[in-house]
Protein backbone atom coordinates (compact mmCIF):
# COMPACT_ATOMS: atom_id res chain seq x y z
CA UNK A 1 0.00 0.00 0.00
CA UNK A 2 1.57 3.43 -0.81
CA UNK A 3 2.30 5.95 2.04
CA UNK A 4 -0.69 7.84 0.86
CA UNK A 5 -3.43 4.93 1.12
CA UNK A 6 -1.86 4.65 4.24
CA UNK A 7 -2.37 8.05 5.61
CA UNK A 8 -5.51 7.84 4.26
CA UNK A 9 -6.84 4.90 5.25
CA UNK A 10 -5.54 5.38 8.98
CA UNK A 11 -7.30 9.32 8.58
CA UNK A 12 -10.22 7.59 7.93
CA UNK A 13 -10.47 4.76 10.08
CA UNK A 14 -9.77 6.95 13.11
CA UNK A 15 -12.36 10.24 12.54
CA UNK A 16 -15.09 7.57 10.98
CA UNK A 17 -15.10 5.88 14.54
CA UNK A 18 -16.20 9.19 16.06
CA UNK A 19 -18.25 11.03 13.49
CA UNK A 20 -19.66 8.09 12.45
CA UNK A 21 -19.89 9.34 8.72
CA UNK A 22 -18.76 8.35 5.33
CA UNK A 23 -19.13 9.28 1.79
CA UNK A 24 -17.31 11.72 -0.31
CA UNK A 25 -18.58 14.42 -2.59
CA UNK A 26 -17.25 16.06 -5.51
CA UNK A 27 -15.32 19.26 -4.91
CA UNK A 28 -16.99 22.79 -5.78
CA UNK A 29 -16.50 24.57 -9.71
CA UNK A 30 -16.12 28.08 -8.84
CA UNK A 31 -16.94 30.26 -11.94
CA UNK A 32 -14.85 32.87 -11.31
CA UNK A 33 -11.47 33.48 -9.37
CA UNK A 34 -11.04 36.14 -7.00
CA UNK A 35 -8.35 38.56 -6.48
CA UNK A 36 -5.05 37.51 -5.24
CA UNK A 37 -1.87 38.81 -3.91
CA UNK A 38 1.35 38.14 -5.45
CA UNK A 39 2.32 35.87 -2.62
CA UNK A 40 -1.72 33.85 -2.45
CA UNK A 41 -1.24 33.50 -6.20
CA UNK A 42 2.39 32.17 -5.71
CA UNK A 43 0.73 29.32 -3.24
CA UNK A 44 -2.01 28.95 -5.66
CA UNK A 45 0.55 28.14 -8.21
CA UNK A 46 2.38 26.10 -6.21
CA UNK A 47 0.08 24.07 -5.10
CA UNK A 48 -0.73 22.93 -8.61
CA UNK A 49 2.97 21.09 -8.70
CA UNK A 50 0.81 17.96 -7.28
CA UNK A 51 -1.35 17.61 -9.99
CA UNK A 52 0.94 18.32 -12.54
CA UNK A 53 4.61 17.20 -11.75
CA UNK A 54 5.86 20.94 -12.91
CA UNK A 55 8.70 21.35 -10.97
CA UNK A 56 9.42 25.23 -12.47
CA UNK A 57 6.77 25.98 -9.72
CA UNK A 58 8.89 25.41 -6.84
CA UNK A 59 11.05 28.11 -7.40
CA UNK A 60 9.13 30.43 -5.02
CA UNK A 61 10.45 27.94 -2.35
CA UNK A 62 14.22 29.16 -1.01
CA UNK A 63 16.58 26.06 -1.90
CA UNK A 64 18.15 26.64 0.49
CA UNK A 65 15.55 27.06 3.62
CA UNK A 66 12.43 24.86 3.59
CA UNK A 67 11.23 23.51 7.05
CA UNK A 68 8.81 21.03 6.02
CA UNK A 69 6.08 19.87 9.02
CA UNK A 70 4.11 17.73 7.05
CA UNK A 71 5.55 14.25 9.11
CA UNK A 72 4.93 12.92 5.65
CA UNK A 73 8.02 14.09 3.85
CA UNK A 74 11.64 14.95 4.74
CA UNK A 75 13.00 18.07 5.08
CA UNK A 76 14.03 20.79 3.17
CA UNK A 77 13.42 20.76 -0.57
CA UNK A 78 14.86 17.85 -1.75
CA UNK A 79 12.45 16.20 0.68
CA UNK A 80 9.50 17.96 -1.00
CA UNK A 81 10.92 16.78 -4.78
CA UNK A 82 10.82 13.14 -3.30
CA UNK A 83 8.14 13.66 -1.78
CA UNK A 84 6.59 14.62 -5.25
CA UNK A 85 8.31 12.18 -7.02
CA UNK A 86 6.38 9.05 -5.39
CA UNK A 87 2.82 10.31 -6.14
CA UNK A 88 2.19 8.48 -9.29
CA UNK A 89 1.64 10.73 -12.02
CA UNK A 90 -2.02 11.54 -12.89
CA UNK A 91 -2.96 10.27 -9.40
CA UNK A 92 -3.63 13.93 -7.56
CA UNK A 93 -5.80 16.29 -8.01
CA UNK A 94 -6.98 19.16 -6.20
CA UNK A 95 -8.38 22.92 -6.29
CA UNK A 96 -7.57 25.80 -3.66
CA UNK A 97 -11.00 26.88 -2.53
CA UNK A 98 -9.28 29.63 -0.45
CA UNK A 99 -6.40 31.26 0.06
CA UNK A 100 -5.58 34.40 2.43
CA UNK A 101 -2.30 36.46 3.08
CA UNK A 102 -1.42 37.38 6.57
CA UNK A 103 1.97 39.50 7.20
CA UNK A 104 4.52 36.56 6.08
CA UNK A 105 2.11 33.71 6.27
CA UNK A 106 -0.10 32.21 3.22
CA UNK A 107 -3.04 30.03 4.41
CA UNK A 108 -5.33 28.17 1.80
CA UNK A 109 -8.13 26.01 1.94
CA UNK A 110 -9.29 23.23 -0.51
CA UNK A 111 -9.74 19.90 -1.89
CA UNK A 112 -7.27 17.38 -2.70
CA UNK A 113 -8.21 14.17 -4.65
CA UNK A 114 -5.43 11.08 -4.55
CA UNK A 115 -5.97 8.02 -5.96
CA UNK A 116 -9.80 8.58 -6.04
CA UNK A 117 -10.86 9.87 -2.61
CA UNK A 118 -11.00 12.99 -1.70
CA UNK A 119 -10.01 15.50 1.36
CA UNK A 120 -10.40 18.42 2.87
CA UNK A 121 -6.99 20.42 3.62
CA UNK A 122 -5.48 22.88 4.83
CA UNK A 123 -2.08 24.45 4.09
CA UNK A 124 -0.34 27.23 5.34
CA UNK A 125 3.07 28.54 4.14
CA UNK A 126 5.58 31.33 5.80
CA UNK A 127 7.62 33.31 3.18
CA UNK A 128 10.48 34.89 3.91
CA UNK A 129 12.48 37.48 1.45
CA UNK A 130 9.81 36.66 -1.32
CA UNK A 131 10.72 32.95 -0.85
CA UNK A 132 8.58 30.23 1.19
CA UNK A 133 10.66 28.70 3.71
CA UNK A 134 8.13 26.85 6.11
CA UNK A 135 5.02 24.64 5.60
CA UNK A 136 2.75 23.41 7.89
CA UNK A 137 -0.71 20.69 6.47
CA UNK A 138 -3.80 19.04 7.80
CA UNK A 139 -5.91 16.50 5.82
CA UNK A 140 -9.04 14.98 6.35
CA UNK A 141 -10.92 12.70 4.24
CA UNK A 142 -13.92 14.77 2.96
CA UNK A 143 -17.59 13.64 4.47
CA UNK A 144 -21.40 13.32 3.29
CA UNK A 145 -22.69 17.10 3.57
CA UNK A 146 -23.57 17.89 7.42
CA UNK A 147 -27.00 17.62 8.92
CA UNK A 148 -27.50 21.54 7.39
CA UNK A 149 -26.24 20.34 4.42
CA UNK A 150 -23.08 21.96 3.95
CA UNK A 151 -19.61 20.38 2.73
CA UNK A 152 -16.40 21.01 4.63
CA UNK A 153 -15.10 23.30 1.89
CA UNK A 154 -18.80 25.09 0.59
CA UNK A 155 -19.34 28.46 1.18
CA UNK A 156 -18.42 32.28 1.20
CA UNK A 157 -14.66 32.28 -0.35
CA UNK A 158 -13.27 35.64 -0.25
CA UNK A 159 -12.26 38.30 2.27
CA UNK A 160 -14.28 41.17 3.17
CA UNK A 161 -13.69 43.51 6.10
CA UNK A 162 -9.95 44.12 5.64
CA UNK A 163 -9.46 46.70 7.95
CA UNK A 164 -11.21 44.47 10.76
CA UNK A 165 -8.22 41.88 10.58
CA UNK A 166 -6.77 42.52 13.72
CA UNK A 167 -9.48 43.00 15.65
CA UNK A 168 -10.92 39.68 14.74
CA UNK A 169 -8.41 37.31 15.21
CA UNK A 170 -8.35 38.87 18.50
CA UNK A 171 -11.79 37.61 18.70
CA UNK A 172 -11.60 34.25 17.47
CA UNK A 173 -8.66 33.68 19.53
CA UNK A 174 -10.29 34.34 22.86
CA UNK A 175 -13.29 32.31 21.40
CA UNK A 176 -11.15 29.42 20.90
CA UNK A 177 -9.25 29.60 24.28
CA UNK A 178 -12.59 30.10 26.66
CA UNK A 179 -14.82 27.91 24.48
CA UNK A 180 -12.64 24.81 22.97
CA UNK A 181 -9.47 25.59 24.93
CA UNK A 182 -10.83 26.12 28.07
CA UNK A 183 -14.19 24.03 27.57
CA UNK A 184 -16.21 26.63 28.79
CA UNK A 185 -18.97 25.79 26.15
CA UNK A 186 -21.69 27.97 28.09
CA UNK A 187 -19.67 30.88 26.83
CA UNK A 188 -20.87 30.34 23.14
CA UNK A 189 -23.16 33.11 23.73
CA UNK A 190 -20.90 35.68 24.50
CA UNK A 191 -18.96 35.51 21.33
CA UNK A 192 -21.77 34.06 18.71
CA UNK A 193 -25.30 35.93 17.57
CA UNK A 194 -28.16 33.73 18.84
CA UNK A 195 -28.34 30.44 16.34
CA UNK A 196 -26.60 32.53 13.99
CA UNK A 197 -23.60 30.08 13.43
CA UNK A 198 -23.31 28.36 10.12
CA UNK A 199 -21.41 24.83 10.62
CA UNK A 200 -19.69 23.23 7.99
CA UNK A 201 -17.85 20.35 10.66
CA UNK A 202 -19.62 17.07 8.99
CA UNK A 203 -20.94 15.81 12.40
CA UNK A 204 -22.74 18.92 13.10
CA UNK A 205 -25.93 21.15 11.86
CA UNK A 206 -25.81 24.66 12.37
CA UNK A 207 -26.82 26.88 15.41
CA UNK A 208 -24.52 26.62 18.96
CA UNK A 209 -27.17 24.35 20.40
CA UNK A 210 -26.34 21.71 17.59
CA UNK A 211 -22.55 21.75 18.89
CA UNK A 212 -22.96 22.19 22.31
CA UNK A 213 -25.37 18.70 22.08
CA UNK A 214 -22.57 17.51 20.05
CA UNK A 215 -19.48 17.93 22.61
CA UNK A 216 -21.72 16.95 25.44
CA UNK A 217 -23.01 13.87 23.29
CA UNK A 218 -19.42 12.58 22.97
CA UNK A 219 -18.32 13.09 26.34
CA UNK A 220 -21.23 11.12 27.36
CA UNK A 221 -20.51 8.66 24.55
CA UNK A 222 -16.81 8.18 26.11
CA UNK A 223 -15.17 10.23 23.21
CA UNK A 224 -13.54 12.79 24.79
CA UNK A 225 -12.53 15.87 22.64
CA UNK A 226 -9.64 18.38 24.00
CA UNK A 227 -7.80 21.21 22.86
CA UNK A 228 -4.74 21.59 24.37
CA UNK A 229 -3.44 24.84 23.27
CA UNK A 230 -3.51 27.23 20.30
CA UNK A 231 -0.39 27.00 18.33
CA UNK A 232 -1.14 29.81 15.66
CA UNK A 233 -3.66 32.42 15.02
CA UNK A 234 -4.01 33.60 11.40
CA UNK A 235 -6.70 35.60 9.90
CA UNK A 236 -7.65 38.17 6.61
CA UNK A 237 -10.33 40.87 7.09
CA UNK A 238 -13.31 37.85 8.27
CA UNK A 239 -11.59 34.72 8.12
CA UNK A 240 -9.60 33.59 11.03
CA UNK A 241 -7.31 29.90 10.87
CA UNK A 242 -6.62 28.82 14.34
CA UNK A 243 -4.23 25.67 14.38
CA UNK A 244 -4.35 23.65 17.61
CA UNK A 245 -3.04 20.72 19.40
CA UNK A 246 -5.22 18.42 21.66
CA UNK A 247 -6.16 15.04 21.36
CA UNK A 248 -9.36 12.89 20.85
CA UNK A 249 -9.96 10.19 23.69
CA UNK A 250 -6.01 10.25 24.50
CA UNK A 251 -4.84 10.30 20.82
CA UNK A 252 -2.89 13.46 19.75
CA UNK A 253 -4.48 15.60 17.58
CA UNK A 254 -3.97 18.46 15.31
CA UNK A 255 -7.21 20.91 15.00
CA UNK A 256 -7.00 23.59 12.02
CA UNK A 257 -10.36 25.85 12.72
CA UNK A 258 -11.00 28.42 10.13
CA UNK A 259 -14.22 31.10 11.17
CA UNK A 260 -15.52 33.83 9.35
CA UNK A 261 -16.78 36.62 11.43
CA UNK A 262 -19.38 39.08 10.98
CA UNK A 263 -20.65 42.24 12.78
CA UNK A 264 -18.24 41.56 15.39
CA UNK A 265 -19.52 37.56 16.38
CA UNK A 266 -17.99 34.40 15.13
CA UNK A 267 -20.33 33.28 12.00
CA UNK A 268 -19.24 30.49 10.48
CA UNK A 269 -16.54 27.61 11.09
CA UNK A 270 -14.74 25.21 8.82
CA UNK A 271 -12.65 22.59 10.18
CA UNK A 272 -9.80 20.06 8.86
CA UNK A 273 -9.51 17.57 12.15
CA UNK A 274 -6.19 14.86 11.84
CA UNK A 275 -4.46 12.79 14.26
CA UNK A 276 -0.59 13.32 14.72
CA UNK A 277 1.36 10.07 13.93
CA UNK A 278 3.67 8.85 16.53
CA UNK A 279 7.10 10.65 16.43
CA UNK A 280 8.48 7.09 15.23
CA UNK A 281 7.01 7.54 11.77
CA UNK A 282 8.09 11.12 11.56
CA UNK A 283 10.05 11.68 8.13
CA UNK A 284 11.59 14.91 9.83
CA UNK A 285 12.20 16.40 13.18
CA UNK A 286 9.91 19.51 13.16
CA UNK A 287 7.17 18.64 14.74
CA UNK A 288 3.36 19.46 13.66
CA UNK A 289 3.27 22.70 14.49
Amino acid sequence: MSLFATRRAALGAFLGLAAGIAGLIPAPSFASEPVRTAHEQAVVDLLKVFETGDLSRLNVINPDKYIQHNLDATDGLAGLKAFIAAMPKGAVKGETVRVFEDGDFVFSHGVAEMGGAKLAVFDVFRFEGGKIVEHWDNLQPMAAPNPSGHTMIDGPTEARDLDKTETNKALVKAFVSDVLVGGKLDAFATYVDGEKYTQHNPMFGDGVKAVVAGFKGAAAAGVVIRYDAIRKVLGKGDFVLVMSEGSISGKPIAFYDMFRVEAGKVAEHWDVVAPIPPKAEWKNANGKF
